[in-house]
């Protein structure tokens, strides 16, 4: 019996993305870059473990946003955002045709604006209601890739074309 000692598959740009949200270093393991999406896998496991990153989850989900912010640990939640985007962006670079360009643009706004929901994120109310540390910067994510958009639409056809 033949046992394959690397996979390796071809991703759609949309495949890339979603199996990198899944967890960051999946679509590595998936296109082939084996050292890449072991070391992305294991650096997500450490920020999410020492931020008690799955508890505040949980409790944010059960509508106990004020105790997802106890339970975490804002000096190693603060590395997830870059960590995350990057991951996301290489994965997706690693499949995007050559001839695009500036693609990073959207993911690193994204990275940005995630960081900055996370830090004000215990002192936000919307509507009265507290999002939290996990629905907030989540939030933030809209206005970074909208920007990071923009940005790269202003880029391209001022500076590139």
């Amino acid at each position: 019996m033949k046992r394959d000692v690397a996979i390796k598959k071809n991703l759609t740009k949309l495949e890339a993305v979603m199996w990198s949200i899944a967890l960051p270093g999946f679509a590595q393991l998936l296109t082939g870059n084996l050292v890449k999406g072991i070391l992305f896998v294991l650096l997500e496991f450490l920020v999410n473990v020492n931020s008690n990153f799955n508890k505040g989850i949980m409790y944010s989900f059960l509508g106990e946003t004020e105790k997802a912010m106890h339970v975490l640990d804002y000096q190693w939640l603060m590395f997830y955002p870059c960590l995350y985007m990057f991951a996301m962006w290489d994965a997706y670079r690693s499949v995007m045709p050559e001839e695009e360009k500036i693609t990073f643009l959207p993911f690193a706004f994204s990275a940005y604006f995630v960081t900055v929901g996370l830090m004000i994120s215990p002192k936000v109310k919307l509507f009265g209601l507290f999002p939290g540390p996990v629905f907030l910067p989540m939030l933030f994510v809209i206005p970074g890739v909208l920007t990071g958009f923009l940005i790269r639409k202003i880029l391209l056809k001022f500076y590139y074309d």
